[in-house]
């Protein structure tokens, strides 16, 4: 039995990226559609000292995310912080450390609970995808940081602002 009076509540919020591109057997495409991660990832876990409250709020490849969908990440962000829970954001690794960028520079200090970032570099689907590994480390550390904004990704956690992605190592590292 799950103890949900003792468990930790992460607020996941899903915007996209290759993390959750879905292949369509019809056209053949692979794109993003609507979010998969409950069906695909967190009903496979076992997280019996964490509750998770997932909430899609686009489903855009970041190569397409304009300064108005980070405006609208940003001003979700806003509402939910209030609730103090700590934050998973699933985001396109391609313009992820831009968005984890803008928030930092938005909240900074004044974060009270931590706001993590990952994504995968292979859809979830996929058999050696890392999305499983990648959203897995991503619970954890929102649950143990202390309040700022992260990007967790391949077994690390990189502290913003210095963080960028690697494209040659298909990773994201600190600089």
């Amino acid at each position: 039995m799950i103890d949900l009076v003792n468990a930790t509540e992460v607020l996941v919020m899903t915007t996209g990226g290759t993390i959750e591109k879905s292949y369509d057997e019809f056209d053949g495409s692979l794109a993003n559609r609507e979010s998969q991660i409950k069906e695909r990832i967190l009903h496979r876990l076992r997280l019996p000292y964490t509750k998770i409250n997932v909430f899609s709020l686009m489903a855009k490849d970041s190569l397409h995310m304009t300064d108005y969908d980070r405006t609208l990440i940003l001003k979700t962000l806003e509402s939910h912080l209030e609730k103090k829970k700590p934050i998973v954001i699933l985001h396109g690794t391609d313009t992820m450390a831009k968005t984890a960028k803008l928030i930092f520079e938005k909240f900074g200090p004044k974060l009270e609970v931590p706001i993590v970032f990952t994504g995968a570099m292979k859809p979830m689907g996929f058999e050696d995808s890392d999305a499983n590994q990648n959203v897995t480390e991503a619970l954890l550390a929102a649950k143990i940081l202390k309040p700022g904004v992260y990007i967790s990704f391949h077994n690390r956690v990189f502290e913003l602002p210095n963080v960028r992605k690697n494209k040659e190592k298909r990773t994201f590292e600190a600089f």
